[in-house]
């Protein structure tokens, strides 16, 4: 029972929210330099999909919003797909 009480945290804590047609995440690292070196390994990752964040950071802080602007600035399979990718970064 402990084990999923740990998951269940893991999964509330780190899942993305929707609201106003948009996926939002915010992200704590360490510092600086983590949080930068993440923000490159998100932006290579977008490159790659085609399709690419809105976000901003703030030292160890980094924010990240998905919407296609292209679908009307709607939340699509497109947003979800990166926004499981950029899970996967961490």
């Amino acid at each position: 029972m402990l084990d999923w009480v740990i998951l269940f945290k893991h999964y509330i804590i780190t899942m993305w929210n929707e609201s106003n047609n948009k996926l939002n995440k915010s992200f704590k690292f360490k510092d600086f330099s983590e949080a930068f070196s993440f923000m490159t390994r998100v932006a290579l990752l977008a490159e790659k999909m085609d399709h690419h964040p809105t976000w901003t950071n703030t030292y160890n802080s980094v924010e990240i919003w998905l919407s296609t602007h292209s679908a009307g600035d709607m939340v699509t399979d497109k947003d979800r797909e990166l926004a499981s990718a950029i899970d996967g970064l961490r």
